[in-house]
């Protein structure tokens, strides 16, 4: 799974984000001398080679009013987890839904659903449609809420140096 030196170029010219303007793909082709096309090619071909997961927006929920923020963790059946795990993760007050391996004894959850909210009240809520949804597969749960912001990053390629 090897990167030419034009690909290098591409993850470093959008690592930190896609420019906030109309054509966004058009100006990020502009600056690194590609077409619009052959940068979207690329672009598609590193996501089927595995070199690049997902090219998605990001908001800030902070700043969209979302201040409570909880993690919710369930122990969930492991026959079942994978098919109520995407379900989970296709409610539009879950940003990011995945299974993790337990920890047993000590932590029994493998089904991790990350809640937004204005309120720790309205996440309390979303919880408990989560707990629905999931019925019986569910044997237990908890909710880590967040306490401070961190800075949330990606891979990060290093300039070469000429």
């Amino acid at each position: 799974m090897t990167i030419d030196a034009t690909d290098r170029r591409i993850i470093a010219a959008t690592q930190s984000g896609l420019p906030l303007v109309p054509q966004p793909y058009r100006a990020v082709a502009l600056e690194l001398g590609l077409t619009e096309a052959d940068l979207c090619a690329r672009l598609r071909a590193m996501q089927e080679r595995g070199v690049v997961r997902r090219v998605a927006v990001a908001p800030n929920h902070y700043a969209l009013g979302m201040v409570a923020n909880g993690m919710s963790v369930w122990d969930v059946e492991d026959a079942a987890v994978a098919d109520l795990g995407a379900k989970v993760g296709a409610l539009d007050y879950v940003s990011h839904c995945y299974e993790r391996p337990r920890a047993l004894p000590d932590w029994p959850y493998n089904l991790f659903a990350m809640v937004h909210g204005q309120s720790r009240h309205e996440v309390e809520e979303k919880r408990a449609r989560i707990a629905a949804l999931l019925g019986v597969a569910c044997r237990g749960n908890d909710i880590l809420y967040s306490t401070r912001i961190l800075k949330k990053t990606g891979l990060r390629l290093r300039q070469k140096e000429a």
